[in-house]
């Protein structure tokens, strides 16, 4: 609201800031009424006019209710569906290389303990040559490294 001074008159301006959708949806049904009041019908055919429209319109919405729920359901169905089979892929990938890993770590421990053997063996021939009860092995030096040039 603003107050003008004219001439020494106070001046109140009203400024209404509505939709002006809302304005037409007020002058649509406004016109609707006015239509159904100044039809060439009889009172009674146009009741029997409005229940035929009216259950029409309610069986169409029934019915675009129903499309829609099957709609609905379809989608989440769908959706569901396509969450399982992405959760058991990532089961499966996650079971997949639990294997990997254990199979590495096998192979591993596999390649250790026949090392460690490998290292335990010629450390006891290093021992006993040594002490001089035998020569080393061909091909390697005492103290356990190899003869061959380059090794």
């Amino acid at each position: 609201m603003a107050r003008h001074h004219e001439d020494d008159e106070d001046v109140v301006v009203v400024e209404r800031r509505g939709s002006p959708v809302a304005a037409f949806l007020w002058g649509l049904a406004a016109g609707a009424a006015l239509g159904l009041l100044l039809a060439p019908m009889s009172g009674a055919a146009l009741r029997a006019d409005l229940r035929s429209r009216s259950r029409k319109l309610k069986d169409l919405a029934t019915e675009k209710v129903d499309e829609l729920e099957d709609l609905v359901a379809g989608g989440y169905e769908s959706a569901r569906k396509r969450v399982e089979e992405r959760l058991e892929h990532a089961k499966r990938s996650v079971q997949e290389g639990r294997q990997a890993a254990h199979d590495v770590v096998e192979a591993g421990r596999d390649v250790a303990t026949s090392a460690r053997a490998e290292l335990e063996q010629r450390l006891a021939d290093a021992r006993e040559a040594r002490r001089g009860r035998r020569a080393p092995p061909a091909g390697t030096a005492p103290g356990g490294g190899s003869e061959e040039p380059g090794a």
